[in-house]
């Protein structure tokens, strides 16, 4: 079993993020419809069931043992006609390669290169970018006629949480009624979530999604930062966003998590999923919960990976996985170039977008300027949530082979993704 080891490392102030799997924390087993063997006597000779997840698309289990299972073991439960399959819950957590540069206070619009760059925008002395080489947002607000989105589209931010109190952020989340005015340690709306006022934590079990890392706050205010005079302003400013988070203050979290949480965006009707997040081996068990979210109709934009390599050859987990509604996202920089970190594949990533040294919302109401494939997958989110409040009738796979045939070809990006360049929001809205 080939899992990757990838921990968090803050080497000065270097720092980036796309969640990558390490090892696991005992088994996911998936039971069959009915079966009572969770609650058995047969299972204490395995180990012991310490969570749950009872989904829309199955129920599932982590199982825990001392000393991991044998191979007998693990034949005998994959043979157990009450047990559907029985594999590794691996871990994920953030791998950095960015560098944050600060917290500014001012209205900063115009150090938002990936929005509208002007060759003079693009992070750095050594790297101003070029002018144009961006997602041509500008360009496609004109035709929505200053509304820029529509508050019906709700687009699910998976990751460490979001700051829900973010000036730039509070009046563009999604507040469940119900639970804000109902009793405190009651489920109100009868959802089987207590107290999921602004979203929910599956990392500690609970209904606060606070984002104590910052990576996920990050990743919102590129889709939907408000456009209010201050700060930055987001791919859209009429947006819901739903915070969900799996991945924890140190940023890291189980499959298992991450299965619950797009159930929980699937149950929140949500039209769009963003995962800044990816890496480990392929399971069945995440396959299901993007497949029921197909099934859903919810686009699931997904971190190419940043690896430097090629997911055709090596593929990277969730974004190669081949279901209809996943857009694989990679990255590429304020010159137009593919990213150095970022992972890329004619065949496996779709599309790319800005992803090097992007500014956005973090935690505790600041900013901070952020590389990798995790910036530009919000990128794509926030186009996606524009287009659909245009056309609310795509389907997933509408969507896709719309950004991909859309895009903007150039040289610098023909061999880093399917598109063979860089998305465009006034084409993908105009269909050009």
């Amino acid at each position: 079993m080939n899992s990757k080891l990838l921990s968090v490392s803050l080497l000065s102030l270097f720092i980036s993020f796309t969640a990558q799997a390490t090892p696991f924390n005992g088994y996911i087993v998936k039971v069959k419809e009915g079966s009572n063997f969770l609650s058995s006597k047969a299972v204490s000779s395995y180990g012991q069931i310490t969570k749950t997840a009872a989904t829309n698309f199955g129920t599932f289990a982590r199982l825990e043992t001392s000393k991991g299972l044998s191979d007998k073991a693990m034949q005998s439960l994959a043979n157990n006609p009450e047990i559907e399959y029985i594999e590794p819950n691996y871990i994920i957590s953030l791998h950095s390669n960015s560098k944050k540069v600060g917290t500014p206070t001012d209205a900063m619009f115009a150090k938002q290169w990936g929005l509208l760059n002007t060759g003079k925008n693009g992070g750095g002395i050594f790297s101003p970018g070029v002018a144009g080489e961006d997602i041509n947002v500008a360009k496609a607000w004109d035709i929505t006629q200053g509304a820029i989105g529509d508050k019906t589209i709700r687009i699910a931010v998976i990751d460490t949480g979001v700051d829900y109190t973010h000036p730039d952020l509070k009046s563009q989340i999604e507040v469940n009624v119900a639970e804000l005015n109902g009793k405190a340690g009651v489920d109100d709306d009868g959802n089987g979530f207590i107290d999921d006022v602004y979203g929910y934590d599956f990392a500690n079990k609970d209904g606060d999604p606070m984002d104590g890392h910052g990576h996920g706050t990050h990743c919102a205010g590129v889709i939907g930062a408000s456009h209010n005079s201050v700060g930055i302003a987001g791919v859209m400013s009429n947006v819901k966003i739903v915070p969900i988070k799996f991945l924890t203050d140190a940023g890291s979290g189980e499959t298992i998590d991450a299965i619950s949480a797009i159930d929980y965006a699937i149950k929140r009707g949500v039209n769009v999923m963003s995962n800044s997040w990816g890496g480990g081996e392929k399971e069945q068990s995440l396959l299901d919960a993007i497949t029921a979210a197909e099934t859903a109709g919810i686009t699931f934009v997904a971190a190419a990976g940043n690896e430097s390599s090629n997911n055709d050859s090596t593929a990277s987990y969730p974004a190669n996985y081949d279901v209809s509604n996943v857009i694989s996202v990679g990255s590429y920089t304020a010159a137009g170039a593919k990213s150095s970190f970022s992972n890329y594949g004619v065949k496996s990533v779709h599309v790319t977008a800005p992803g090097s040294s992007i500014l956005s919302t973090y935690k505790n109401g600041g900013y901070a300027s952020l590389s990798g494939t995790s910036m530009a997958t919000p990128h794509i989110a926030g186009v996606i949530g524009l287009l659909l409040s245009k056309e609310p009738n795509l389907t997933p796979a509408q969507i896709r082979e719309r950004l991909v045939n859309t895009s903007v070809k150039t040289d610098k990006l023909k061999s880093a993704s399917l598109s063979g360049g860089r998305v465009d929001a006034f084409r993908a809205l105009t269909n050009k």
